[in-house]
């Protein structure tokens, strides 16, 4: 076998969860070899660097061998090696950590902080303004009654 079309091998070497998946990204632009974008049927060689953007980063992974059948996660390294460099996984880091400070407010979970607020704000024994919210009106036309 000298040549797998990219979307087979990506598929294959669990680069992407189905075929479907792998060949949308390169009609998407999202693969590339050399820097330019390919199409699912390109046929690949060993040797090749393939990049595949997932954003935030672009991954990068030599071909080393060839496979159309789906391969087993404990076989994967024998047919690619992750050439991705370290600054890539800096931005990802980096966006993993920035993910909780650039939330934007209303989306996902309140934090700690706006959860004690929101609890200290609706629960009532924290209220102590002096106000009775369980008078009676009724009581309050009988003493009135009384004192005239």
């Amino acid at each position: 076998m000298n040549e797998v079309r990219i979307d087979k091998w990506m598929w294959a070497t669990r680069i992407f969860k189905t075929r479907t998946i792998a060949a949308e990204a390169c009609k998407k632009g999202r693969v590339m070899i050399n820097g330019v974008t390919i199409k699912p049927s390109r046929m690949i060689k060993v040797g090749e660097i393939i990049q595949v953007r997932k954003p935030p980063i672009t991954f990068s992974f030599k071909v080393l061998a060839l496979s159309e059948r789906r391969m087993g996660a404990k076989l994967v390294p024998e047919y690619l090696e992750n050439v991705t460099t370290p600054d890539q996984y800096e931005i990802l880091e980096m966006n993993r950590i920035s993910g909780f400070v650039d939330r934007a407010r209303g989306l996902g979970r309140p934090t700690k902080k706006e959860r004690r607020e929101l609890e200290q704000f609706t629960d009532p024994g924290l209220m102590s303004d002096g106000f009775d919210f369980d008078f009676d009106f009724e009581d309050e036309e009988n003493e009135e009654d009384d004192t005239y």
